[in-house]
């Protein structure tokens, strides 16, 4: 089997296994919802900030199902309205992970800071990417050098996939340890609230492998038209 078969089955086995903890995950929070707990999401939010000693951030309600992040632009933690209002170990979760992010910020955590700056240049590489490979591949036994230029692209799009990771998951693990501190979650439903927010985490690792794949692909036709 060659590398570039190879890479197809990658790619494959990736869309599905997306697929997958897309399902799992929606059936995780409508499961979790159900499960209640002592504070909804916008109460959680803000007594996680408050314990933290960050008092410059708004929480507001936003529309859509799993929409929730937090803008350090603007200082808001958005929170779709199920978590806003919900009063659940989903909606808890979900509430103190973005306020993880907003820890991060005001730490200074490394991977955080890293993710930010290639936010301006992964947003440009973003809005290129597609046309120049496109124009790469059409191009390619006249402008060689133009495939390659549209590989760099998306390798910065690649690297931020992965720069991410970190950033989730220690917002979750900061968020879970909170929850536990303030009560919020007790010994019986801080699984829950793990689980949950596993999930989540999941839906970045394949994002990232997804994008690895692709970038080899294209590594791969780069190598072979050459």
């Amino acid at each position: 089997m060659n590398s570039t078969a190879l890479i197809w089955i990658v790619m494959i086995a990736v869309m599905v296994a997306s697929m997958i903890i897309q399902n799992r995950l929606k059936s995780r929070f409508a499961k979790y919802s159900e499960i209640p707990v002592a504070a909804s999401g916008a109460e959680v939010a803000q007594r996680m900030l408050q314990a933290h000693g960050i008092h410059d951030v708004q929480i507001v309600s936003i529309e859509g199902t799993l929409t929730d992040h937090y803008n350090p632009q603007t200082k808001t933690v958005n929170l779709s309205r199920d978590v806003y209002y919900g009063r659940s170990v989903a909606a808890a979760a979900v509430a103190a992970h973005e306020c993880g992010h907003v820890v991060q910020h005001a730490t200074g955590y490394g991977p955080l800071r890293m993710r930010s700056a290639l936010v301006p240049v992964v947003s440009f590489a973003s809005n290129l990417v597609s046309w120049v490979l496109l124009a790469g591949v059409l191009l390619i036994n006249i402008f060689p050098g133009l495939l390659w230029f549209g590989i760099g692209l998306f390798a910065l799009t690649t690297l931020f996939s992965f720069v991410t990771l970190p950033v989730e998951i220690n917002a979750s693990a900061r968020a879970v340890k909170w929850l536990e501190q303030d009560g919020i979650v007790s010994y019986d439903t801080r699984p829950m609230a793990v689980d949950a927010l596993k999930w989540a985490a999941y839906t970045y690792v394949i994002a990232a492998i997804g994008s690895l794949a692709t970038l080899l692909y294209y590594i791969s036709m780069a190598n072979r038209r050459s």
